[in-house]
Order: structure tokens, then C-alpha cells, then sequence
């Protein structure tokens, strides 16, 4: 279901400076929401992302899906796009839940994105929404700065310690994803053994923060 994403170009877009489409042309990009048609999107410009932003309020379900994958697809940053994405991040459609929360870290870089999916991780029910909301924090994350990610291994770390064996596992495989390293760090050891990685992974988290 999740594959490494792309490296893209950082665009920071704001919908209300955006030129605006024509009536031909919006009917033209409902039809390839529809058809989750990135490449043709894409090529059409950042023109698009306002039609975007507008149907998404407007739209069931399914279509809502279908422009949240859009917006994963083209990876421009814009707040608009965060702030409807951000209505439904707990909503208990699965197909709905999944591709906003793999969108929004591709929308925005604004640490309330990470705190959401840090807490969707750690808390949802669902075991599945808490597995992909690690996928998010792993892969999805192509905004933020050296500084802010900061910020996301610290929460990441922090989940290490969590009483669900599943999100301490997720969290220790988004660390590895995201640096590299594990500190030893086994989500199946004794509390005592967890507690020496754990503070391997604070030590090297407070080096981090002070280059940034």
C-alpha cells in the first residue's frame, strides 16, 4: 500500500495568488481527480490547486480521497491545502483517513501536521491508522527543515517508551527510516533494556538539536 516517494521540489503555493482557471478547465480537472490522473494534473500548473481546495469541502468521500492523493502526488506546499486536509485526519474512513495523512506532510511543513500523526500513531484505535500515520512520519515528511525535525524525533523517541508493543515497533522503524539508526533499540526487550537504548536515542537527539 505505501512505496518511497519521490524527492520533489519545494514549492510554497498560496491559492488566493494563483491565477485563476477557466470553466473548461475546472471541468476538465474534476474529470481527472476522478481519474486520479496526476501527471496530467501536474502538467496543467500550480493553477489547479484553488479548483482543488474547493471541490475537496464539497466533496463525498470518495472524491475527497481521490484530490488528497492528488495532492500527495504533487507535493506543493500550501496552506489551503493543509487546512482541509486537516478536517478529516481522524475520520474513520479508512481509504479517506489514509490518503490525508499521507498527504498533509507533503502539503505543509507546520509541526501541528507532525503532532496529529504523532498522536494518530500513538493513540488511534485502529491498529491500521496508527501503522500508516508512521508510515506519514517515515516517508512523508518533505517539508520540513533540519530544525523541525527536531521536533519529529523527538515524539518519535518519546513513542519508544509507549505501553502497545505495535507502537514502539512503528516508532522505532520510523527512526530507522528517517536516520538510519536503531541505538539497539528492540521493541520486544525487557522495560530495563528499552530504557538503555532509549536514552542512546535522547543522547544523540540532544547532539542533533544542538547543530540546529
Amino acid at each position: 500500500m505505501k512505496t518511497f516517494g519521490l524527492t520533489l521540489v519545494v514549492i510554497v503555493l498560496s491559492a488566493s495568488s494563483l491565477i485563476a482557471v477557466s470553466e473548461a478547465d475546472e471541468a476538465k480537472i474534476q474529470a481527472l481527480v476522478m481519474q486520479r490522473n496526476i501527471t496530467e494534473l501536474k502538467a496543467m500548473g500550480p493553477g489547479i490547486l484553488p479548483v482543488l481546495i474547493r471541490m475537496y469541502p464539497v466533496s463525498d468521500e470518495s472524491r475527497k480521497a481521490a484530490i488528497a492523493g492528488i495532492l500527495y502526488g504533487l507535493g506543493w506546499k500550501s496552506p489551503e491545502a493543509k487546512t482541509v486536509l486537516m478536517a478529516d485526519v481522524h475520520t474513520p474512513n479508512q481509504n479517506l483517513r489514509l490518503d490525508v495523512q499521507y498527504a498533509l506532510g507533503r502539503v505543509s511543513s507546520d509541526v501541528d501536521v507532525v503532532d496529529v500523526l504523532l498522536d494518530n500513531m500513538r493513540n488511534d484505535a485502529n491498529p491500521l491508522f496508527r501503522d500508516k500515520a508512521a508510515c506519514a512520519l517515515a516517508y512523508d515528511q518533505i517539508h520540513l527543515t533540519e530544525k523541525q525535525k527536531v521536533h519529529l524525533y523527538e515524539g518519535l523517541i518519546g513513542a519508544l517508551d509507549d505501553p502497545k508493543l505495535d507502537v514502539r515497533s512503528i516508532a522505532a522503524l520510523a527512526l530507522n527510516i528517517q536516520t538510519g539508526q536503531t541505538k539497539g533499540f528492540n521493541a520486544n526487550a525487557a522495560p530495563a533494556q528499552r530504557q538503555v537504548a532509549i536514552q542512546e536515542w535522547r543522547k544523540w537527539l540532544d547532539e542533533y538539536r544542538s547543530r540546529w
